[in-house]
């Protein structure tokens, strides 16, 4: 049986905007105004703990990076709960393979807390119940933790698994751990990267472009040729 693995952020849902909100409000507050969407941009994909540890240190600032990561979150759930939207062919596509009975999890960057706020807050807790968090393996995108980590709560083997991502660190962890991926890129500059090269299957138009038929299609094919089905 193949084993689909999600990203969270910018993949399933177009969180990004209340991320860069939240992260926005919390270096105000520590003494950095006018943080931009273009500044921010430069970190999506990479978890958020790894982003405040850079600007902190970009920034000179006095605040312990745990500090800040406990602002940032209280802001973003806020946020989270009321304003995350599901991109329509993603939720399409999770609810056509939990239909079918496939193998699947969410592993992502982000907090625990954040998970499960924007899993509950989009209803998509009721169809991916296996997660995995960052805070959870030893090291965040771009290495394979949260993958293996996500295949082993699924009992699957890497091989087995196909990781559907927006990002070039997601990209990147995915190759790593062994395992095939779908490319959604979250902008278009992504599509470009060397990473992406080797992609299984690759949406140069991101979400826009997206279709949850022609990804069943191409999962669905892929089992068959490494004689395994999608359910």
């Amino acid at each position: 049986m193949i084993s689909v693995i999600f990203d969270l952020d910018g993949t399933l849902v177009d969180s990004e905007p209340n991320y860069y909100e939240s992260g926005r409000r919390t270096l105000e507050r520590h003494g950095v105004p006018d943080f931009t969407w273009e500044q921010h941009s430069r970190f999506i994909g990479i978890g958020t703990l790894e982003t405040l540890e850079i600007l902190k240190d970009r920034y000179s600032i006095p605040a312990p990076v745990e500090q800040l990561l406990t602002e940032q979150n209280a802001a973003y759930l806020d946020l989270a709960r009321t304003r995350t939207e599901v991109f329509p062919q993603m939720r399409r596509l999770v609810e056509r393979l939990s239909a079918e009975g496939a193998a699947m999890a969410v592993a992502s960057g982000s907090s625990r807390e954040a998970i499960d706020a924007v899993l509950a807050g989009t209803g998509l807790d009721a169809l991916l119940t296996t997660v995995v968090s960052a805070e959870e393996v030893a090291q965040g995108k771009p290495a394979p933790d949260v993958f293996l980590e996500a295949a082993r709560r699924l009992g699957a083997q890497p091989a087995d698994c196909v990781v559907v991502e927006d990002a070039v660190p997601g990209v990147r962890a995915a190759r790593a751990a062994g395992m095939d991926c779908v490319v959604v890129p979250y902008s278009p500059d992504i599509a470009d990267d060397p990473a992406c090269a080797g992609a299984g299957l690759l949406f140069r138009g991101g979400q826009p472009e997206f279709g949850a038929d022609a990804a069943y299609r191409w999962l669905a094919a892929r089992a068959a040729r490494t004689g395994h089905r999608t359910g």
